[in-house]
């Protein structure tokens, strides 16, 4: 009898061990699309001729913050992606996670441009600094900005679409 349970023991033991799936695992990114939340519109800082019209998505949830444009494969030339904080301070971006090339467009309080960083390359946990202080943080398609002749004291200005209640 114990013989009996040793060999039931070893079976059961065996048909275990080779029903085990021995493939690696892998983790599909579900596809993150645009989501249009808002227009922006980039102007010469004197106000007078306009740069560029933009649709917009908003960050502004810690988490929304965070992610950015990750995980995306590419941008229309007429998107851009809105980072709106709650105060002013000098800001530090990274590419981690985001898949194409960008230029950060950091503006200040009074939504006038302070400085940028051009062509940020895919992946790159670099820092990307402010070197100024910046409420907002404007990412769009890399070449944008030198193709606009985007210039310090350049204005934005934005609207958020609000559901009707």
């Amino acid at each position: 009898m114990k013989n009996l349970k040793t060999a039931l023991v070893l079976l059961l033991l065996s048909i275990t061990f080779t029903s085990c799936k021995s493939e690696p695992k892998s983790i599909k990114q579900a596809e993150v699309v645009f989501k249009k939340e808002g227009e922006l519109t980039l102007y010469k800082s004197n106000r007078d001729s306009i740069i560029t019209t933009l649709d917009i998505e908003i960050a502004e949830t810690p988490f929304e913050i965070q992610t950015g444009l990750m995980y995306r494969d590419s941008m229309k030339k007429n998107q851009g992606m809105l980072f709106v904080f709650p105060n002013l301070q000098e800001r530090s971006f990274y590419m981690k996670n985001t898949r194409f090339p960008l230029d950060l467009i950091f503006l200040d309080h009074n939504k006038t441009v302070v400085s940028f960083q051009e062509n940020a390359q895919p992946l790159d946990e670099s820092s990307l600094p402010s070197h100024a202080m910046a409420q907002f943080v404007l990412e769009v398609n890399a070449g944008l900005a030198q193709d606009w002749l985007l210039e310090v004291g350049d204005k934005m200005d934005y609207f958020i679409f609000k559901a009707e209640e």
